[in-house]
């Protein structure tokens, strides 16, 4: 069974599929991460993550070893993750590792819970379970404020409400799978949900539909 969750940045996608992937006993893969690790390895080699050909290198490159390395929660790796995941050479590299995944979940589990900003409609269209977590865009500012703070990292609101809007621009408009629900999502919007009643929700959707 495949569970896609989609949705923008700080929307809380992250945190639902882990709790998801832990309580049904599934894979949990962090797509973005992916794109994250390809992104960091372009700014630490000091080159653009936007210039194609270093992107795909390091895509061709990437070992699963570093999608464990913790800067790749900040705000460098997510900025960088986002210019290569508009690039199609990339996008093609990586589609079939998380594809496999999805298909063949490690440690032979029953099934996989994948987040993402594409999962729903271009990796696992298949997917018995689609889910659309969204919120607005000052809500998902404040809870990325708070995080940073929290791991002891510098930040202003204002610089994170902006980041987070641009980004919002970057990814519903590229022309490479843009970020958007699937036909045939279940949306649901957390700006009012603590992530237990986001759980609830989810999981309540989940056994509906698939299973």
């Amino acid at each position: 069974m495949i569970v896609a969750i989609d949705g923008p940045s700080a929307s809380g996608k992250g945190t639902l599929s882990k709790r998801l992937a832990a309580h049904l006993g599934f894979a949990h893969l962090d797509t973005g991460k992916i794109y994250r690790a390809v992104g960091m390895m372009v700014v630490r080699g000091g080159d653009d993550p936007a210039d194609e050909s270093v992107a795909l290198q390091a895509a061709k490159s990437l070992e699963p070893a570093i999608l464990a390395d913790p800067e790749l929660g900040g705000d460098t790796a997510a900025v960088a993750a986002s210019m290569v995941a508009a690039i199609t050479s990339v996008r093609a590299v990586l589609l079939k590792f998380q594809r496999d995944f999805a298909a063949m979940p490690p440690d032979g589990l029953k099934g996989a819970v994948l987040d993402g900003r594409d999962i729903g409609t271009v990796v696992c269209p298949e997917a018995e379970v689609k889910l659309y977590v969204t919120a607005s865009a000052d809500i998902r500012a404040e809870r990325r404020h708070k995080e940073l703070l929290e791991r002891g990292e510098s930040s202003i609101y204002a610089r994170v409400l902006q980041d987070i809007k641009e980004r919002d621009e970057r990814d519903t408009n590229r022309s490479v799978a843009p970020l958007k629900p699937a036909e045939d999502a279940f949306i649901f919007d957390t700006s009012d949900l603590d992530a237990d009643q986001a759980f609830a929700a989810a999981l309540a959707e989940i056994e509906r539909t698939g299973r």
